[in-house]
């Protein structure tokens, strides 16, 4: 089916599949725009109308990044079954009987494109309560795909235990000598700063799909 398309809708399709390799979120127009050396905004609206028609993406108008990857843009079996745990904060943490655990049974398994995946394997997802990482446009009630990770870079989001409070949520991770940094990306919330070894990294996010 890629055929039916035209240069532009094909290179428009290929930027949005890289980005969303590369990035927690789809692209604004403007970043399409910019990524693939279009003239205007209007005529990457109006390809992108061609390609949510033929059925590669849908679109949510209302959302500056609600592009997502659907049906044609890949075949049958490029489709990544994942188990989604549970719930976590993305405000005040989560305890951890309410959220996910490595023992916890999906409540449910949802079908997602196998790009989200970048070539990983062990992943699972999240469902978001809260807006502390609005600012990364991850909104309440989305689904974070996460990597099942003991370890972190400092900048990197991801699912964050802490101990002492049995506690769990969704945060940037810096490591600061003996402590750790809880970043939120919501000038509205206070980073959370606590001691390293009270700190468990339980997951890095490698994709966040929008609620619909």
């Amino acid at each position: 089916m890629k055929n039916s398309l035209s240069l532009r809708q094909n290179s428009i399709l290929q930027f949005i599949k890289e980005f969303l390799n590369e990035h927690p979120y789809p692209p604004t127009i403007r970043d399409i725009r910019n990524g693939c050396d279009i003239s205007s905004t209007s005529v990457v609206d109006y390809n992108l109308q061609i390609l949510e028609r033929k059925g590669f993406i849908q679109r949510q108008r209302e959302v500056s990044r609600g592009i997502q990857l659907i049906g044609k843009s890949s075949t049958t079996q490029d489709v990544l079954e994942l188990p989604v745990l549970g719930y976590i904060a993305a405000g005040e943490p989560l305890h951890v009987p309410e959220t996910i655990s490595e023992s916890s049974d999906p409540i449910e398994t949802v079908e997602l494109p196998a790009f989200v995946s970048n070539g990983k394997t062990d992943l699972f997802g999240v469902r978001v309560k809260g807006d502390s990482m609005v600012d990364v446009h991850i909104l309440d009630g989305d689904l974070v795909v996460l990597e099942r990770t003991r370890h972190a870079e400092s900048g990197q989001m991801v699912a964050a235990e802490i101990a002492s409070e049995n506690s769990i949520t969704l945060k940037r991770f810096y490591l600061d000598g003996n402590m750790v940094r809880l970043q939120p990306e919501n000038p509205e919330y206070e980073p959370i700063i606590v001691p390293a070894q009270d700190v468990a990294v339980r997951g890095k996010v490698v994709g966040v799909m929008r609620s619909v």
